[in-house]
């Protein structure tokens, strides 16, 4: 009989893991989705789509922007540049999902430029249902309700000084539980330490900010991540890249907690960090300018480099974050090759497979067993999801794009410089 009891309560607690996990990815409430990892678990997405092509609207945008849409059930947030070389100035758009119609518009600043590729918009947005944050490329930081009325504003770069990236802010911010964490990993143009920032969502007032060190010099401080999330039972870690090394850190306090080197292991003066650190069963990934990509074990304390690192390799992307299922590991590298690993050992599955020739710097997503990657050129390459390369579409928007692929409701939202468009048919209303 007891074990009966157990087993069922056991299949109701899969049934309400279920239900839960269907609930989050009917929303995309950050850059990389609702597990924060850059998988949705929706089935029966838009495979093949064009400029008109499977679209099921599109909206003018007036310039590039490196930042992913974000989607709440019938709003979609966006972080916009109104024109880089006229305007100068960014602003924040509410739109009606259904529609693709513009709802509000809010100002968020002047002050845009752009550094290389990519101008002040480049942050994505986060969301929790009922406030939604962004941040730009010059330190402002915004809340806003639904209605576009503005709760609060803080202005980082006045509070602790300039950054000091050689390329431009681009981090977005983590939103976990009851706050933001802000990375401001510099060093190329200050002499100003790096740090982690905890703000309270609610109020905007700072909770701590902890001094990350870092013997990284010339560029190697810099770092244009958004941080991670580790749980480990009952306890969370934020897990932050850059600066030749990855670190987890208490949210209570910032303490640092762990630190694994390895990312610069030549101490190269120039290998400052795009991509994003990955938490997933178990393991912390985390990537530098292509070489070494490392997965580092969890459960460390203090200098864990010699005890927990568990594999290494040497062709990883510089600017995408790879994405992985626990199984098999995905890096689209920006040459427009594709590995697969072993997400456990390393070992190569595949290797240097070519897709659409191109630069690639927006983040692939892995949904409905295929991986979506995504092209500077407008092109987004659909490959089969497990140990054989297989690609199953090449589509094209003709169109340059920095921004990752978001997904909701069985709809794909592409940005491009000059348009977002909505792919394929809602499933849910």
């Amino acid at each position: 009989m007891r074990r009966k009891l157990s087993l069922a309560l056991a299949f109701i607690s899969l049934l309400c893991l279920a239900a839960l996990a269907t609930v989050s990815a009917d929303n995309w409430p950050q850059w990389r989705g609702p597990m924060m990892n850059g998988i949705s678990i929706e089935k029966n997405l838009p495979t093949k789509w064009g400029t008109e092509e499977n679209v099921t609207w599109k909206l003018a945008m007036p310039d590039r922007s490196g930042s992913t849409p974000i989607i709440w059930d019938n709003m979609i947030f966006l972080n916009v540049a109104d024109g880089t070389k006229t305007t100068g100035t960014l602003s924040f758009w509410a739109l009606d999902r259904t529609t693709g119609k513009v709802l509000w518009k809010k100002p968020l600043g002047a002050g845009d430029h752009m550094m290389r590729k990519q101008n002040m918009s480049s942050p994505s947005p986060v969301t929790d249902g009922k406030t939604v944050w962004v941040l730009t490329g010059m330190g402002v930081l915004r809340a806003f309700d639904f209605k576009g009325n503005e709760l609060w504003m803080r202005d980082i770069q006045k509070d602790y000084g300039k950054f000091g990236l050689n390329w431009g802010y681009g981090s977005s911010p983590l939103l976990h539980e009851n706050a933001l964490y802000v990375p401001v990993l510099h060093g190329m143009r200050t002499d100003d330490p790096s740090y982690l920032l905890k703000i309270d969502k609610a109020t905007g007032k700072t909770i701590w900010r902890h001094e990350r060190p870092t013997p990284a010099h010339t560029e190697s401080p810099d770092a244009y991540i958004t941080p991670a999330v580790l749980k480990q039972g009952n306890s969370l870690q934020i897990v932050v890249s850059g600066g030749d090394c990855v670190t987890g850190h208490d949210p209570a306090t910032g303490k640092e907690l762990w630190r694994a080197y390895g990312l610069n292991p030549q101490n190269i003066a120039f290998n400052r960090i795009v991509n994003s650190p990955i938490v997933f069963d178990g393991l912390v990934y985390a990537g530098s300018r292509g070489n070494p990509y490392m997965a580092v074990k969890t459960g460390g304390s203090g200098d864990i480099t010699n005890t927990h690192v568990a594999w290494t390799f040497a062709a990883g992307p510089d600017v995408p974050t790879p994405v992985t299922d626990g199984k098999y590991f995905y890096l689209v590298r920006d040459n427009g090759t594709m590995f697969c690993l072993d997400a456990k050992t390393g070992k190569e599955i595949y290797a240097n497979q070519r897709m659409k020739p191109g630069t690639y710097s927006a983040s692939p997503v892995l949904a409905d067993g295929k991986i979506y990657a995504t092209s500077e050129e407008g092109f987004t390459v659909v490959v089969k999801a497990g140990p054989q390369f297989e690609v199953l579409a090449e589509n094209s928007l003709g169109d340059y794009c920095l921004s990752s692929p978001a997904i909701s409701d069985g709809q794909i939202f592409m940005r491009t410089s000059g348009f977002l468009y909505c792919i394929g048919k809602r499933v849910k209303k």
